[in-house]
């Protein structure tokens, strides 16, 4: 059993690494400018746009070697219930025509979510460098 969740947790934690990253990346490809100043045009300043590429980007890049997970899940945690509340929500949930709504934002919130409260150590950066660590304590206490 516990080999499938924690098969399912890297599964988790590799898409929504990809789907973060792209979603940073596209803010960078696109000009990050316009992302500043579309963020302005909503009432949030716009330097706030370079930080949420960065952390979606660098994020989700960790994400998906497994690098500090439940920090970065914590992190983007935060910026979907930020994009939820500062741009979303009056879409609705499944959109209004104009605007996409907020169910994917609450999908990845609450993956980001389960991953910061979980961890991810499977196939991950994080479980390499805990396993050394337990190594090198072993070692040390039978000295």
């Amino acid at each position: 059993m516990t080999n499938k969740v924690e098969a399912s947790t890297v599964l988790l934690r590799v898409v929504l690494g990809v789907s973060f990253f792209i979603h940073g990346l596209v803010k960078f490809q696109g000009g990050i400018g316009n992302t500043a100043g579309w963020f302005d045009s909503i009432g949030i300043p716009g330097s706030l746009a370079y930080a949420v590429a960065l952390i979606e980007m660098i994020g989700g890049f960790a994400l998906i070697i497994g690098l500090g997970t439940r920090i970065v899940s914590a992190l983007l945690a935060v910026v979907m219930l930020g994009a939820i509340f500062t741009a979303k929500l009056p879409a609705g949930f499944l959109g209004d025509g104009v605007g996409a709504g907020y169910e994917l934002d609450i999908a990845f919130m609450a993956i980001a979510i389960f991953l910061a409260v979980n961890g991810s150590r499977m196939l991950a950066v994080d479980g390499i460098i805990s396993k050394t660590k337990q190594h090198k304590q072993e070692t040390s206490q039978s000295v």
